[in-house]
């Protein structure tokens, strides 16, 4: 499944790259038709379903594509995954393809955690200061835990940058009784 997902995200991800698309507006598409499907048993059925041609799941992809004002891009792409019978894994693909743009952007997802609902000012300083680490632009993600004391705990790839003061009484307590 993994080279499935892969070879489709990159295909899209070049076709968005090359066509000069939005790619936060296309990435937002693919994935309101991903959650579509995935939503709908009745789609994925249709979707899914050898039976029913292809011709057929395409008129059900225009007519919800009209409704919703899907871009003609996201549309194809989706058609693509039908005539190849792809639509299985529709939600990896679109995952795979946010990775894709991310890269290719230079944007890194980032995990961030803090013991307390962080103001607008220390949210863009700690972006800024994962972007000046990673030299990439973050996209963050933010959620609590009161357990970690104070301080935030941040996530980029596998990389934990761990700044919480919970992490450093461990550190200080490791230390001592070493």
């Amino acid at each position: 499944m993994a080279t499935v997902t892969n070879t489709y995200a990159r295909a899209f991800a070049d076709v968005v790259m090359s066509m000069r698309l939005d790619a936060a507006v296309t990435l937002a598409e693919a994935q309101q038709m991903a959650a579509m499907a995935r939503e709908n048993d009745n789609l994925r059925e249709v979707w899914d379903a050898p039976s029913i041609s292809a011709e057929k799941k395409r008129a059900v992809l225009d007519s919800i594509v009209k409704r919703a004002g899907i871009s003609r891009p996201v549309r194809n792409f989706v058609a693509v995954l039908i005539d190849h019978r792809r639509t299985r894994f529709l939600s990896e693909i679109v995952a795979q393809f946010e990775q894709e743009l991310n890269q290719r952007l230079g944007f890194a997802e980032a995990e961030i955690t803090t013991s307390r609902e962080l103001g607008p000012a220390e949210r863009t300083s700690i972006e800024a200061d994962l972007a000046q680490v990673t030299s990439k632009k973050i996209r963050a993600h933010y959620s609590q835990d009161p357990a970690i004391l104070g301080g935030a705990i941040a996530r980029v790839g596998s990389t934990v940058y761990d700044g919480s003061v919970k992490g450093q009484l461990e550190k200080i307590r490791a230390a001592l009784s070493s």
